[in-house]
C-alpha cells in the first residue's frame, strides 16, 4: 500500500464520508448561526445582557452535553445494530435514549431552579462592578426561569434525530433544525426587540424564542418519523411498551454511561475553564462569549466530520468489516486535520470582524479577537483530536474514550487554569494559549489508542437482546 492509498480514500470513500457529513454540517452550521445572531441580537441589548445570557446558556451546555453523551452510548449500539440490519435492537436502543435522556432532564431542571443563582454567581468573582454582577445575575435567572420549558421536547427531539442520523436517514433531522432556526430567529426579532406590535422582553424574549422552536423541532422530526415507517422501521411498536432487555441494558450501560459521564465531565471542565477565565474581571465574562459563540459556528465541519466517522466506523464494525475500518483510520484523521486547516485559516478573518458586531467597548472587542487568534491556530488539532475520539468511541471503547477526553482535559489543561489563573497575574490571553497548549497532549494520547486499533470490534452480538 502506498502513502497516498493509506492516508488518502478512493472517490468512494470521500462519496461515503460527504453523504453522512453534509446534512449534518447543514444542520449544525444553521443551528449555531441562528445561535449566533441570537447572541448578536442579545449583544446589541448590552454586556450586561450577553453577560447573563452567556453564564446561564454555559451550565445549559453541561446538561446539553450529558444528553449528547446519554443518547451516544445508545447510538453505538444503534449504528451497528444499523449495520447488521437488527431493525428490533435500534428499537430497543431509540426507548433507552428516551428513558435516559427524559431522566437527564427531569435532574437538570430541578438543579437549574434549586441552585442557578449559585452557579450563576462562580463567574462573577472578577474584577468589575459589584452593581453590574447583580445585574448580570438577574438577568442570567430570568432566562434560566423560561428555558428550563425547552429541556424536554429538546431530549425527545434530539432521541428521535440521532437513530434516524445513525440509521442513515440524517435529511429530516437536518429539515427540522433548519425550521426550528428559523422559527427562533423570527421569534428573536419579534420578541427580543418588540417588533410588530409585540412587546420587548429583551433576554427573556431570547428564551421564549428557543423554547418554542423546540417544540417546532421536535413536531416536525417526530412526524416525518412516524409518517415514514418503512425508511424508520424502529419506530414500528416503538411506544406499545418500553421495553429494553435487561442484557442490552447492562451493555448500554457499561458502554454508554463512561460515554455519558465523559461528556458530562468534559461539558463541566469547559465550565470551569470559563470560570478560571473570568477571574481576570467582567469583561472576560463578555469576550469569552463572542469566543466561544464564533467557534461554535466555525467548528462545525470538523465536528461533523467526526460525527460522520462515528456513524461510519461503527456501521462497518456492526457489520463485521473490522479490517476495512482499520484501513480507513487513518485516512479519517489526514482528511479531519486537512478540514481543521481551512477551518482554521477562515478564522483568522472572523477573528478582526466578529467582536465588532457587539454593542460592547473596546477592551471587550480587543481581548475577544485575541481569543479568537488563538483559536484558530490550535483548529487542526482539534480537528484530529475530535476525529480520533469518535473513532475510538465507535467501537466501544468508551473507557479509553473518557480518559482520553474528559480525563485528559481535567488533569491536563483544567489543572493548568486552575494554577495560572489562582497563583499568577497572569493575563487571560497567554493564560488561554497555554491552555490551549494542552491539546495537543491529548492529541497525542488519542492517536496512540486509534494506532493501536484494539477500539476496532463488533459490539453488538446476538446475546445481547
Amino acid at each position: 500500500m502506498t502513502l497516498r492509498e493509506k492516508y488518502f480514500g478512493d472517490k468512494w470513500f470521500y462519496k461515503r464520508l460527504f453523504t453522512v457529513m453534509l446534512p449534518i454540517i447543514v444542520q449544525n452550521a444553521i443551528t449555531n448561526f441562528v445561535s449566533m445572531l441570537d447572541n448578536l441580537m442579545v449583544g446589541r441589548l448590552g454586556t450586561l445582557e450577553m453577560s447573563g445570557v452567556s453564564i446561564a446558556n454555559t451550565l445549559i451546555f453541561v446538561y446539553n452535553l450529558a444528553i449528547f453523551g446519554a443518547i451516544s452510548g445508545a447510538g453505538i449500539f444503534t449504528a451497528q445494530y444499523y449495520g447488521k440490519e437488527d431493525h428490533e435492537g435500534v428499537r430497543y436502543t431509540f426507548r433507552f435514549k428516551l428513558m435516559i435522556s427524559l431522566t437527564l432532564s427531569l435532574i437538570a431542571i430541578v438543579i437549574l431552579l434549586s441552585a442557578g443563582d449559585q452557579l450563576v454567581s462562580l463567574y462573577l468573582k472578577g474584577e468589575g462592578d459589584p452593581a453590574d454582577a447583580a445585574v448580570i445575575l438577574s438577568f442570567a435567572r430570568e432566562y434560566i426561569a423560561v428555558m428550563v420549558f425547552g429541556l424536554v421536547p429538546s431530549a425527545i427531539s434530539q432521541s428521535f434525530s440521532s437513530t434516524l442520523r445513525e440509521t442513515d436517514n440524517g435529511v429530516p433531522p437536518m429539515t427540522a433544525g433548519l425550521i426550528a432556526v428559523g422559527v427562533n430567529l423570527v421569534f428573536n426579532y419579534i420578541l427580543i426587540f418588540g417588533n410588530f406590535g409585540a412587546p420587548g422582553l429583551g433576554v427573556v424574549g431570547a428564551a421564549i424564542a428557543t423554547v418554542i422552536s423546540r417544540f417546532v423541532e421536535l413536531g416536525i422530526v417526530a412526524g416525518w418519523t412516524f409518517r415514514h415507517q418503512k425508511n424508520a422501521p424502529f419506530i414500528q411498536g416503538a411506544f406499545r411498551s418500553l421495553k429494553v432487555p435487561g442484557q442490552l441494558s447492562l451493555e448500554i450501560v457499561k458502554k454508554g454511561f463512561p460515554l455519558m459521564f465523559n461528556e458530562t465531565l468534559f461539558a463541566m471542565g469547559i465550565a470551569f475553564l470559563d470560570q478560571c477565565y473570568t477571574t481576570r474581571g467582567l469583561n472576560v465574562v463578555a469576550a469569552c462569549n463572542i469566543s466561544n459563540t464564533f467557534f461554535n459556528v466555525m467548528s462545525v465541519a470538523f465536528i461533523a466530520a467526526g460525527s460522520a466517522i462515528g456513524i461510519i466506523m461503527g456501521q462497518q464494525l456492526g457489520a463485521g468489516k473490522i479490517e476495512e475500518a482499520k484501513q480507513d483510520a487513518p485516512r479519517m484523521i489526514v482528511f479531519s486535520i486537512l478540514l481543521g486547516i481551512a477551518v482554521g485559516i477562515l478564522y483568522i478573518g472572523v477573528a478582526f470582524i466578529a467582536p465588532r458586531l457587539y454593542n460592547t467597548g473596546e477592551d471587550v472587542r480587543k481581548i475577544a479577537t485575541e481569543l479568537l487568534l488563538v483559536t484558530a491556530a490550535f483548529m487542526p488539532f482539534d480537528a484530529a483530536l475530535n476525529g480520533s475520539y469518535f473513532m475510538v468511541r465507535s467501537g466501544g471503547k468508551t473507557l479509553i474514550t473518557m480518559f482520553t477526553d474528559s480525563g485528559l482535559l481535567w488533569l491536563v489543561q483544567c489543572s493548568l487554569a486552575f494554577l495560572l489563573s489562582r497563583f499568577t497575574d497572569m493575563p487571560v490571553v497567554p493564560l488561554f494559549a497555554i491552555v490551549e497548549a494542552g491539546m495537543i497532549v491529548k492529541l497525542t494520547v488519542g492517536l496512540f489508542f486509534v494506532k493501536q486499533g484494539k477500539w476496532a470490534h463488533t459490539i453488538v452480538e446476538e446475546e445481547t437482546i
